[in-house]
């Protein structure tokens, strides 16, 4: 470790008590936040309940070569990042998947360069930042009813196409739209036709990426539409800034949104890929291992995947 000062190691047990002491028994104003350093998709499927996940890419890296890594770099969410560097949170505790102690950290490792790096930029030196004993991987196995386990983590891999009238239904149609975020759904026009499916889903918005599927409930809903063709010489890529804005506005106001096209394949797919790449700031083949699990019908076109690895080095070069 480069820090001078090393975080105070607690037990699972200890994290338990610190989750369940009231915030206002805090004498920072923001209480406890837990940071994830697990990969973005691990953290997706399960993780401690109100833990924050942090990450870091190979191209960032790349570029720091041997110089200190900071903040900025490994927590995306802005607001977050702002409040860690003022000292509003206190203990800050850092998760990783199974260390039992910060001597067993690699230098290189997230969670060393993460503890470096809150030591250096947190402002107030009153801050407590500490680390768990055993990671996630020994939390969850004592403590399950304090983690999030993700609905989709117990579906087969392959769902049953069921038979309707004699004919089947195409697998793109088939259930309802599919939850990537607890604010961002992914579907197909037929899921958007669906009231009582979108009602049950709780969704407030939808983002229609089609050319040609109508907004059937304006009355109700809250929509955009982004008119896109799915073929080779369609540039999605500049609805990106504007989708992106449309989902954050309405995760702001408490909302949830679908993100839907013709069949939820390749254009809202695509969509929904830039949408975690920006804002998880994740590789595209994290991102789409993430969304391919939890709906695999998605192929976003050759054109499209071109268009989200140029997305990618945009990304994931900030900072």
């Amino acid at each position: 470790m480069t820090s001078s000062c090393e975080p105070l190691e607690i037990t699972g047990n200890e994290l338990v008590h610190i989750l369940r002491t009231p915030q206002d028994q805090y004498t920072s104003g923001g209480g406890c936040v837990v940071l994830d350093c697990r990969p973005f998709l691990a953290f997706s499927w399960a993780h401690i309940c109100e833990s924050r996940n942090v990450n870091w890419n190979s191209m960032l890296r790349r570029r720091s070569k041997s110089s200190a890594v900071c903040l900025e770099w490994l927590v995306p969410d802005k607001a977050l990042l702002g409040r860690l560097r003022r000292g509003d949170f206190s203990p800050v505790v850092v998760v990783d998947e199974s260390s039992r102690s910060v001597a067993e950290l690699r230098t290189e490792s997230l969670a060393s360069m993460l503890l470096t790096a809150l030591h250096t930029e947190i402002q107030d030196n009153s801050v407590q930042i500490c680390f768990l004993q055993g990671g996630f991987e020994g939390f969850s196995e004592a403590y399950p009813e304090l983690c999030y386990i993700s609905p989709g983590s117990n579906l087969p891999a392959v769902d049953p196409e069921p038979t309707v009238t004699g004919r089947r239904t195409p697998a793109y149609d088939q259930g309802g739209p599919v939850e990537l975020l607890p604010f961002l759904f992914l579907g197909s026009a037929l899921h958007s036709s669906r009231r009582e499916s979108l009602a049950a889903a709780g969704i407030t918005a939808v983002l229609n990426v089609s050319s040609s599927c109508p907004n059937l409930y304006e009355e109700e809903l809250l929509y955009l539409r982004l008119t896109v063709e799915d073929n080779l010489a369609a540039d999605i890529r500049a609805c990106f800034s504007e989708a992106i804005a449309f989902i954050d506005s309405v995760k702001e106001r408490g909302g949830r949104v679908l993100v839907h096209c013709q069949a939820g394949i390749s254009r809202s797919a695509t969509i929904c890929l830039a949408y975690l790449m920006h804002t998880r700031r994740v590789r595209l083949e994290e991102a789409f291992d993430f969304v391919k699990q939890r709906r695999q019908v998605i192929s976003p076109n050759l054109a499209f995947m071109g268009q989200l690895l140029q997305f990618e080095t945009d990304v994931l070069c900030q900072g």
